[in-house]
């Protein structure tokens, strides 16, 4: 007989690429997870994973059980989260994908003070810089910083905060290259990119005043996947970045960092949250992404601007 144990179990390897990235997930040795999957095997009398391959498939009745499994668990949330409504209490597990950066700084703050407000609810916060690689079915919220022209099928995007995208550059690196008054000057410079979200992070979009589009290919001699690592080498010289504006907005007020081509604009990137129709009826997800967009309204990294 299976037991919510077993379900939760079975549901980390379904998730999981692989036997050894379930182990991962589970915080257990990957011969941990191979003994207990053959014991639920032999249990259930059915093979529930194919081990032929490389990568972890799913033999029929192992995506029976993994989609009923989820079913039946979602149910005994949903359950234990509306009786405790009934005594005005949040629980349950949160599970929140974010970007690296943005996440370290605005997200990870208010998870901890939301578990603090909510002691019964477990949270679990994953940065990553390519959300797109995580599963959709792993987590409740995901933070993504950038424009979406289309939510994923069952899924919501809700906008949090407004946020634009400069180009900039420190006064040392400018003293010494001078000042690119065009986009099509940035050719002559050392520019610098970020490698993010699977994202053509070499070409830069620009739309002139007059409405039309300009579009550079750069060359950059430093990129990095971390974006506090970009924004180090901009701020020690290195050459031009095109960052969103919630990162370096303290550096442009302070003046360690100079925003070029004014008067050319970039495509914008806000801040949206997404999240399933199911999960966005979950209380706890419902009051943390409201505590979120509290601390984001007005953005931070505009509200000092004054």
């Amino acid at each position: 007989m299976l037991n919510t144990d077993d379900l939760r179990f079975f549901a980390a390897i379904a998730d999981a690429p692989s036997l050894a990235a379930a182990s991962r997930a589970l915080d257990v040795s990957p011969p941990a997870v191979t003994q207990r999957l053959r014991a639920l095997e032999e249990r259930l009398g059915v093979h529930l994973v194919d081990r032929a391959g490389r990568h972890l498939a799913l033999t029929d009745e192992g995506e029976l059980l993994a989609e009923r499994g989820r079913a039946v668990l979602e149910s005994l949330g949903d359950l234990d989260e509306a009786l405790a409504a009934r005594r005005g209490q949040v629980v349950g597990h949160l599970r929140i994908v974010a970007p690296l950066g943005f996440g370290r700084r605005h997200v990870a703050p208010v998870a901890a003070a939301f578990q603090q407000a909510h002691p019964q609810v477990a949270i679990d916060l994953l940065l990553s810089d390519r959300i797109g690689g995580v599963p959709s079915g792993t987590w409740d919220l995901a933070i993504h910083v950038g424009e979406i022209a289309q939510a994923a099928p069952g899924l919501i995007a809700r906008r949090l905060a407004p946020n634009a995208r400069l180009v900039c550059a420190a006064p040392a690196y400018l003293a010494a290259r001078g000042t690119p008054a065009t986009p099509g000057d940035l050719r002559d410079h050392a520019c610098i990119a970020l490698r993010e979200n699977d994202e053509d992070v070499t070409l830069w979009r620009f739309r002139r005043e007059d409405g039309a589009e300009e579009r550079i290919r750069v060359e950059p001699r430093l990129a990095s996947n971390d974006g506090e690592v970009v924004r180090r080498w901009a701020l020690s010289g290195r050459g031009i970045i095109l960052r969103s504006e919630w990162d370096v907005a303290d550096d442009l007020r302070a003046g360690r960092l100079v925003r070029l081509l004014g008067p050319y604009a970039l495509p914008d990137a806000p801040v949206v949250a997404l999240l399933g129709a199911r999960r966005a009826r979950a209380a706890r997800t419902g009051r943390f992404l409201e505590a979120l967009a509290g601390t984001l309204d007005p953005p931070p990294w505009r509200s000092r601007s004054g």
